[in-house]
């Protein structure tokens, strides 16, 4: 929605009260954006120190969660409640490098469970297995938009994930079948054009 000169200018001429009373109600109803305001006035941890809690949430939620591993829609409802809470910080913190990190973090604390998911029926993990998939391609689009700084750190979750699907007999082999290329988990080797290359996979009906 755009706001007209005029509507702007009555804003601008409320009381230091009323805009206060104003700023207050909004907060009310939008909890991101109070979240948000806090981060960027007055907490005092900052963004890394934000991922790195963030990393110790995930790590203590998948402790939990392990035991249910095999209740295949209870396990990825809470992943998806997971991932939503990491979508959450980097809206509060712009944490760019972060919603790439954590996400690859999250995908490889879950493959630690590889000796349990390799036990189970592929019609019990083939879900999980698909939407770990579409975090990964995912995170490949975004790394391509990150500063190369910051390569060498992802190239770190890039090599222990590929090497625990290449131990995950079903998901190496959905990896395959939905066109995912297992030496595309290195940084420089991510197709420049890995967003389009992923848009028409979607097209033909893979990654779904």
């Amino acid at each position: 929605m755009e706001y007209s000169k005029e509507f702007k200018a009555a804003i601008s001429n409320f009381s230091s009260a009323e805009k206060d009373r104003l700023i207050f109600r909004l907060l009310k109803k939008d909890k991101l954006l109070s979240k948000k305001l806090y981060f960027e006035l007055i907490d005092p941890e900052n963004t890394d120190q934000k991922r790195t809690q963030m990393e110790e949430n995930i790590r203590e939620k998948l402790m939990l969660l392990n035991k249910y591993l095999s209740n295949h829609k209870y396990y990825l409802m809470h992943i998806r409640k997971i991932s939503s809470e990491i979508t959450e910080h980097v809206k509060v913190t712009t944490d760019k490098y972060g919603e790439v990190s954590l996400n690859l973090f999250l995908v490889n604390e879950i493959l630690e469970n590889n000796d349990q998911l390799n036990a189970l029926r592929f019609d019990n993990v083939y879900k999980l297995y698909l939407y770990l998939i579409n975090k990964i391609t995912k995170s490949f689009t975004l790394t391509k938009k990150l500063d190369e700084d910051y390569w060498m750190e992802i190239d770190e979750y890039l090599r222990e994930i590929r090497q625990k699907i290449t131990h995950n007999h079903y998901l190496k082999k959905l990896c395959e079948n939905n066109g995912v290329n297992l030496n595309w988990f290195a940084t420089e080797k991510i197709p420049a054009n890995i967003d389009q290359i992923v848009k028409d996979l979607k097209t033909q009906g893979f990654l779904r």
